[in-house]
């Protein structure tokens, strides 16, 4: 039995923890054993252990990649459990632990974002190139814009392996049960639906959605509702700026949800509207797996998962009027909707499932351990 430990600093469930949670509903559990060290109170824990996993609940680490204390806590931890590999999830002091206990690690980048300049040019590059290749044995990056991330901040192509995110399908819910969430969530009659459930950060894009979810009640469009769900640290942000906005009625904040399937099975469309860090969107290939269409920026990972004209409509980040048009565009144009939808479900099942993205993260464990002997 291999016994890989999965580090991840977060302390609520976003991306990179979905990615382990789908992750364990297709693993090879006659080959691998799940560990996950977590930092004490992480929302992660529950569901990660209703999964299979075996939890590590550690002192420090909450949502920071890098802290000498952790890495010594960490390196204690793997000295007594003696893992057979580390998979980190940007967890920079999980890495500096493995290397001092000896033990082989792979380092998963879950996002992309404009590299700095500092990461640019000497000494930043050279110093971003040691870190990042000294201290893991293979790099996982999520999307090719993601490793075209990493090669522009100094990392060599050679260390870099793309594994495209998959997700298990939503199940499907019935019509009564549709129903009574719109109820609950004061959705009218006739309304288009869309929805972005995303961590609530400044580089996601509410504000540019906000602004769009004006311009179209500036032109008389009050037969669409938008819900976010999510927290985050900008909630308190987008709070205010729904309120002074008075669009409340048209934009719906959430909060977190722990009823995610069920409310993709009420959108008509799925959003994602980010200008930083995006790479391949968990609730992006959730939502295609139930046939939804998306409306997605240009950003990062979106061009490579959502197809324009095919699965759904890009826009250019940052472009709240484009994205007002293209939600226009949907709203009245249901046929159009349902054929971007068949075919997300078609490419889903095709590129994005759990089972794929499984196999080839245990293909990347067994090619380092084999190297490692």
């Amino acid at each position: 039995m291999i016994r890989v430990l999965n580090v991840i600093s977060d302390t609520n469930i976003g991306g990179a923890g979905r990615v382990i949670l789908n992750y364990l509903r297709y693993s090879d559990r006659d080959r691998f054993e799940t560990w996950a060290a977590l930092p004490r109170g992480s929302l992660l824990k529950p569901p990660l252990e209703e999964a299979g996993a075996q939890v590590i609940e550690v002192e420090g680490m909450a949502d920071r990649s890098y802290h000498r204390e952790d890495v010594k806590g960490l390196q204690a931890l793997m000295g007594e459990r003696r893992p057979d590999l580390v998979h980190t999830h940007g967890c920079l002091s999980g890495r500096i632990a493995a290397k001092r206990c000896g033990l082989p690690a792979v380092y998963s980048r879950h996002s992309a974002f404009p590299v700095p300049a500092k990461l640019k040019y000497p000494p930043g590059r050279w110093v971003n190139k040691f870190v990042n290749e000294h201290y893991a044995d293979r790099i996982i990056a999520v999307s090719p814009a993601t490793r075209d991330n990493l090669i522009e901040g100094g990392i060599s192509p050679r260390k870099i392996t793309v594994v495209m995110n998959g997700a298990a399908p939503v199940p499907r819910t019935g019509q009564e049960e549709q129903a009574a969430l719109k109820r609950e969530l004061s959705i009218p009659e006739g309304h288009t639906v869309f929805g972005i459930l995303a961590r609530l950060e400044d580089y996601k894009g509410h504000l540019d959605l906000l602004e769009a979810v004006l311009r179209l009640k500036e032109r008389g469009r009050e037969d669409f509702t938008v819900l976010a769900a999510g927290t985050g640290p900008f909630e308190g942000t987008l709070a205010q700026a729904v309120r002074q906005a008075g669009a409340e009625d048209r934009m719906k904040l959430l909060g977190f949800r722990s009823d995610v399937p069920a409310l993709l099975n009420i959108l008509d469309v799925q959003l994602n509207c980010s200008y930083g860090t995006e790479a391949t969107s968990m609730a992006l290939l959730e939502g295609m797996s139930l046939g939804l269409p998306t409306i997605a920026s240009d950003y990062g990972g979106n061009p490579y998962v959502v197809e324009d004209g095919g699965t759904g409509l890009l826009f250019p980040s940052r472009n709240a009027a484009a994205l007002a048009e293209a939600m226009e565009r949907l709203m009245d144009r249901p046929e159009e909707r349902k054929a971007l939808g068949a075919r997300a479900r078609t490419v889903y099942e095709e590129r994005f499932t759990g089972q794929v993205f499984a196999r080839n993260t245990e293909k990347i464990y067994l090619d380092i351990l084999k190297g490692a002997k």
